[in-house]
């Protein structure tokens, strides 16, 4: 009886240490897949649709800037979990300058997807703005 007794402690004790184990290599994974998604700047590619001029313009999220006419302002950004096709997502907020009505209304504010712009396209007579990277 007392054979039994010691072979169960044993077992409960490879259990407990396989399990602190476990715990150990999910936190860790967990830590450094966090550090990869969210980044701190913003590419984005304006266009020009009068003059057919492309440019680069890089923000700091939570820095708002002005390019001409535009005032564009990138809260968050974050790339895909998946290496093979990455999803590059950004909150965005952009007014137009030459409106009267500037302070009130964004002339886009929502979530822009690198892969497929067409699901919240950015509206504008003069330029379309796409996002390029994250990082």
């Amino acid at each position: 009886m007392e054979l039994k007794r010691n072979i169960l402690v044993g077992n409960n004790k490879f259990n407990f240490y396989f399990f602190i184990f476990l715990i150990y290599f999910f936190l860790i994974n967990f830590s450094f897949a966090n550090d990869n998604k969210e980044g701190s700047f913003t590419d984005l590619k304006i266009l020009n649709k009068i003059s057919s001029k492309n440019t680069l313009v890089k923000l700091k999220n939570g820095e708002l800037i002005t390019f001409k006419d535009l005032s564009i302002k990138s809260l968050k950004c974050k790339n895909s979990e998946f290496d093979d096709n990455p999803e590059i997502t950004a909150y965005i907020q952009v007014k137009d300058l030459n409106e009267k009505n500037n302070n009130e209304v964004f002339v886009f504010n929502g979530w822009m997807f690198s892969s497929s712009p067409a699901i919240t396209p950015f509206d504008h007579p003069v330029y379309d703005v796409w996002l390029i990277k994250c990082y």
